[in-house]
């Protein structure tokens, strides 16, 4: 007598979660497709990086070059100057930019006045809707050598008035500066949103205790806050090399490659204007590598001191 075929527990648990909620899964098939036709197929082209790839050959019938390119990137002269610029400017708009967001959420989660609350967000959200190209043009006028940044700093330092974008020294603090006014009042919207899950009663309880505003803000609202904080960060550190090329291009001149030139620009150079897309392609596939591990390392971290990660 043969016995009958025991259905795995699992099957029709999946089963039955499928047909209960199978718009729900219609509703992901875009964002899987997204994710499938732009971040996944593209990875085939990764290949490029070994290879010295022509156009007219392809990615199959191009040579194969090994690690000729990753070679040459790391043996270059400018090597470690694209390095250290990356860095640099990444950890100065972490240090300086990422903050900003989170106290300008705080500040208008004190503010009773509606009117006036409503009329701090719609001016802070409005230059990351402005065009790249006109935010760097307008930082350019303000930064040149008559521009209202240039004769307010000219008149505190007392130094004879000069185009700020020709001095080498001071471009990483105009960037991160441009940076925190163009992004500071829309990065504040998923904390505004965070700090509405705070429960009300905290405060209620804070005030009956007799908790100063400031006491109610440090213990309350900064650990409500903490969780969406640290994932933000954990993603920001992931991208710790992946400074836009597109500002930075707009901004510098050979006068200040010393502190503006990055591994973007470069890829940018070697790829677009040079048509070295092995040498870019490594270039890129080395930028996406040191990332990731930047981001696995964040997260082990996090998970480890405050119990928030990504996984």
């Amino acid at each position: 007598m043969t016995t009958p075929h025991k259905r795995k527990p699992g099957a029709s648990k999946y089963a039955k979660d499928f047909l209960h909620n199978k718009y729900l899964y219609l509703l992901m098939l875009p964002i899987i497709a997204y994710y499938v036709v732009f971040h996944y197929m593209p990875m085939y082209g990764a290949i490029i990086a070994f290879k010295n790839f022509s156009p007219v050959k392809g990615i199959w019938g191009s040579e194969w070059a090994g690690m000729e390119h990753f070679q040459a990137f790391f043996s270059s002269y400018y090597f470690w100057r694209l390095l250290t610029n990356t860095l640099l400017l990444s950890l100065n708009t972490l240090l300086f930019e990422f903050p900003a967001p989170i106290l300008l959420a705080l500040l208008l989660n004190e503010v009773r006045n509606r009117r006036f609350k409503n009329m701090v967000q719609t001016i802070a959200y409005m230059p990351y809707f402005i065009s790249l190209v006109v935010i760097c043009g307008i930082v350019k006028d303000f930064t040149g050598s008559g521009g209202f940044v240039n004769l307010a700093y000219t008149f505190v330092t007392g130094t004879d008035g000069q185009a700020l974008l020709q001095k080498p020294e001071l471009f990483r603090s105009i960037y991160v500066l441009s940076e925190i006014w163009q992004k500071i009042g829309w990065e504040s919207i998923i904390y505004m949103a965070a700090l509405t899950g705070i429960d009300q009663e905290q405060y209620e309880a804070a005030r009956i205790d007799g908790a100063s505003r400031l006491r109610q803000m440090w213990h309350i609202t900064l650990p409500g806050l903490m969780p969406t904080i640290m994932i933000m960060l954990i993603l920001r550190i992931g991208n710790m090399l992946n400074v836009g090329y597109e500002k930075i291009i707009l901004l510098y001149n050979p006068v200040i490659y010393e502190t503006a030139d990055v591994i973007s620009t470069s890829v940018y150079r070697k790829g677009l204007l040079e048509a070295n897309w092995g040498f870019s392609s490594a270039v890129g596939l080395f930028n996406s590598a040191f990332n990731l591990l930047l981001l696995v390392g964040a997260n082990y971290l996090s998970r480890k001191w405050s119990k928030n990660s990504l996984w």
